[in-house]
């Protein structure tokens, strides 16, 4: 097998990619709070826990098919400005991938007093109007509990890329490539509640179920979370995440099980 015909590689995104532009209209979570638009769609969100020089090269592959998405980067690990600025100049959005709550070990007045400085860090250098929260697979606590406490709308924050959409959008499918699979099965916390629930895409393991399952059915509402960091450029960057992400989904397993 060639390492073109790889799932989770930079050509596979953009095969991904041509599909969404021939079947949807693509939305970043900001746009689509904002007019809240329908017939088929695509809200698109990114995640960068990592690797942030792969944003950059999906940012520009996006740009040059006509999308738009949103980029939510966290603080200090991926927040890069030179890196942010070129990618809000390709015309996508800047948010803040916040995980206060796990880095304050579950002290809401000292993780809010966090969440406004890290906040402000951002909004030195480009607008911030949604946030989403990072799951932080390790850490016991939830970070988007937060806002059971306080307001983020108080802070200037149109949205929450959760909380915003859970159970308000009749018809949305929720999917994200966490744990290099569409299924969700390997997802801890980067879950969303839809009034459509998601039992009918168990078996979209792979981006070519993906893609097959986009072209064959009409009438959609999708949300698609994709972690830049797990789409290579090469086979040797392939190679590595391939396995990194088999050790975080043996590692998930264990704290599952552990739960019981």
């Amino acid at each position: 097998m060639g390492f073109k015909s790889l799932d989770f590689t930079l050509g596979k995104y953009q095969e991904l990619c041509q599909v969404l532009v021939e079947n949807y209209k693509v939305y970043t979570v900001f746009d689509y709070l904002l007019k809240k638009p329908e017939g088929n769609i695509a809200v698109m969100r990114h995640d960068i826990d990592r690797k942030i020089k792969n944003s950059l090269l999906m940012a520009e592959r996006e740009y040059n098919m006509g999308i738009s998405s949103s980029y939510y980067f966290r603080y200090p690990s991926t927040f890069k400005p030179d890196n942010i600025n070129k990618i809000r100049d390709l015309g996508h959005e800047i948010g803040y991938h916040y995980e206060v709550l796990s880095k304050t070990k579950g002290d809401s007045k000292k993780a809010i007093a966090l969440f406004q400085s890290e906040l402000e860090e951002f909004r030195k250098i480009c607008p911030i109007d949604t946030i989403c929260m990072h799951g932080s697979p390790l850490s016991k606590y939830n970070n988007r509990d937060l806002w059971n406490v306080y307001d983020y709308h108080s802070y200037g924050i149109y949205g929450e890329a959760f909380l915003s959409f859970e159970q308000k959008i009749e018809g949305l499918r929720y999917l994200t490539d966490t744990g290099r699979t569409w299924s969700g099965k390997h997802s801890l916390r980067d879950m969303m509640k839809t009034k459509s629930g998601h039992d009918e895409l168990v078996s979209l393991d792979s981006t070519d179920d993906l893609i097959k399952w986009m072209r064959d059915t009409a009438g959609k509402k999708l949300y698609l979370t994709v972690h830049p960091e797990r789409w290579s450029a090469n086979i040797g960057e392939w190679l590595v995440w391939s396995f990194l992400d088999f050790g975080m989904n043996v590692g998930k397993v264990f704290l599952q099980r552990s739960k019981v």
